[in-house]
């Protein structure tokens, strides 16, 4: 299956029923998708007049207590800011897939992780994050899908499930497994504004005109992010004592996984860490790393989002190093042993 064919079919299979987007490359296999099986499966898909439209119904539909998501492509996903922001503001679950492409501007529809800072910072105004998921192959395209309408669900956020057009366009085996998600048996959402009268007055909101009244609000969501914390997912591949870790999700550790072989051949031990949560970042599993290994590479197809993150987590207990091509242009794993090979080299502790 295609990968964005199948992070389309992980959304219905997570009980999704209402679809709303915009095309744009590289990420049209999933409205194509989308429009064609989600009515099947008793949905509703709407081609929206723009991205601004999109994350708009987006939230009606959030707010209505449905399964919803939305699907874009980087300038798309800026375009959705605002509406992320309030739906943030406004406690609501939904989904948003950003399917990377070269940037900044309209740039060009190859791979890109160019949109890491946009999608784990918050990318719009306010006090607020999005819960990100970084898929790695189209088995995961799949399964982080229906994982990110749990978490939507889980903690009242919208959550980004960030890959790039190499898994986009990609195409794998994939393993369905037997159970899919029936949406009306999804637990009850007393918040939602269903338009059934019961004699409780339910408002959906993101104003607060009162400081204090939008602080609580604040803090309430803060504390969400910090329960999710208890989310973290991330993989380790390579040698367990390893002198050199490389650090990579998406894309780039696919990549990276080779230079582990060749690593190997050259008798280097190098490991992989790959983060699966992007937000909540694995803090905990690179500070211990970078107390045990020599020096850290971190690989992006960028020109450095996500290694600021992993110098803050490392807080200098190693040295770490940064390699990335950005623009679409995807590293070979001989460029990027290359790099491991060099900070071998000059490292003045390796054994």
């Amino acid at each position: 299956m295609r990968g964005n064919e199948a992070l389309a079919q992980g959304a219905i299979d997570a009980g999704c029923r209402y679809f709303f987007g915009y095309p744009i490359t590289p990420q049209n296999e999933i409205p194509e998708y989308m429009a064609r099986h989600l009515p099947e499966a008793g949905g509703v898909f709407l081609q929206a007049e723009s991205e601004l439209a999109a994350i708009n119904m987006v939230y009606g539909a959030a707010a209505a207590g449905k399964r919803v998501m939305t699907t874009s492509s980087s300038p798309g996903i800026s375009l959705m800011q605002e509406g992320i922001s309030y739906m943030a503001g406004a406690e609501l679950p939904a989904v948003i897939a950003n399917v990377v492409r070269g940037g900044p501007g309209l740039g060009n529809i190859a791979a890109s992780q160019s949109d890491y800072f946009q999608a784990v910072k918050g990318g719009g105004h306010g006090d607020y994050r999005t819960l990100v998921l970084a898929p790695f192959s189209v088995q995961e395209m799949y399964e982080d899908t229906r994982l990110a309408f749990d978490f939507a669900d889980r903690y009242l956020t919208p959550v980004v499930v960030l890959a790039d057009a190499v898994l986009g366009q990609m195409m794998e085996p994939m393993v369905f497994p037997a159970d899919v998600v029936d949406p009306d048996r999804l637990p009850e959402k007393p918040w939602a504004t269903t338009g059934r009268h019961d004699g409780q007055r339910r408002i959906i909101n993101s104003l607060y005109i009162v400081p204090e009244e939008l602080e609580k609000t604040n803090l309430r969501i803060h504390r969400r992010y910090q329960e999710a914390q208890r989310e973290v997912r991330q993989t380790w591949e390579g040698a367990q004592e390893a002198e050199i870790l490389l650090v990579a999700y998406g894309t780039a550790a696919r990549v990276c996984q080779t230079v582990l072989r060749l690593a190997e051949e050259k008798g280097i031990k190098a490991a992989l860490l790959r983060p699966i949560t992007l937000f909540p970042f694995p803090e905990k599993a690179i500070a211990e790393a970078a107390e045990r290994v020599k020096a850290i590479l971190v690989v992006e197809l960028s020109l450095g989002q996500m290694v600021e993150d992993v110098q803050r987590v490392a807080g200098g207990r190693a040295p770490v190093h940064f390699y990335g091509r950005p623009a679409g242009v995807v590293p070979t794993p001989e460029e990027v042993f290359a790099a491991v090979e060099k900070i071998h080299d000059s490292s003045g502790r390796r054994s």
